[in-house]
């Protein structure tokens, strides 16, 4: 009985090693605070949460034919682009007014007299990472805390990422529960998903019968958006 155990480890061990690697790698490096995802052997993405930041993000993000879409500051400055609104990485979820606080503009350029009225989300913990076929999932656990330090939300976010020779794609499935009293996201202009694009990409086409004031335009719907690229992607 014993030979025959040994033997089917042995049978066992030799079909893993025989398998083909997963097409969609999710590669998660907490010591470095990123997961890598990797796509036919090409990086496609990392969901990163880095001290400076005041949230986890998915940065950079790159083409099926690996063009970088996303501005590389204040990560990773490169030549020739803005370096205006610091809290603009890669892309992200979260939101301007929440019980009064600011979650969405926070970053390391606000004043300390101003920090008390912003929020940070920090990343708790990786409850799965899953390479596959098809695709590769990574769920997370997550605190939105106020300046004031309280913790008032609770996140479990799944990505699901996909992709093939001409194409990439990202499933983000977000749940927000609230501790310990009601919370309010407050009217405002700022949410809840952005993403900043390269320099390469130019301003959105506006619609005629909207105000070009920003002022004016934030608040409507955005269909009259339309992002064009310079670049090949």
């Amino acid at each position: 009985m014993a030979a025959m155990a040994v033997l089917g480890l042995s049978l066992d061990m030799s079909a893993q090693q025989n398998a083909p690697a997963p097409r969609i790698r999710v590669v998660p490096d907490e010591g470095q605070r990123r997961v890598e995802v990797v796509i036919d052997g090409k990086p496609f993405t990392a969901y990163i949460w880095p001290e400076k930041l005041a949230k986890p993000v998915l940065y950079p993000l790159r083409t099926a034919k690996g063009t970088v879409v996303t501005r590389g500051y204040p990560l990773d400055p490169r030549a020739g682009e803005r370096v205006d609104h610091p809290h603009h990485v890669g892309l992200w979820f979260n939101y301007g007014n929440v019980n009064g606080f600011d979650f969405w503009n926070n970053s390391e350029a606000i004043k300390a007299e101003d920090a008390p009225k912003m929020g940070n989300i920090r990343h708790r913990a990786i409850t799965l990472a899953k390479s596959g076929p098809e695709q590769g999932e990574l769920e997370i656990d997550a605190d939105w805390i106020t300046g004031k330090g309280q913790v008032i939300l609770k996140e479990h976010t799944r990505f699901v990422f996909r992709g093939g020779p001409d194409f990439r794609a990202i499933d983000r499935i977000t749940t927000l529960k609230a501790v310990s009293e009601n919370v309010v996201f407050n009217d405002d202009k700022e949410g809840v998903l952005g993403m900043r694009v390269a320099r390469s990409w130019k301003l959105p086409a506006i619609n005629r019968k909207c105000s070009r004031t920003q002022r004016a335009i934030q608040p409507r719907s955005p269909s009259w958006t339309t992002p064009v690229s310079t670049v090949a992607i």
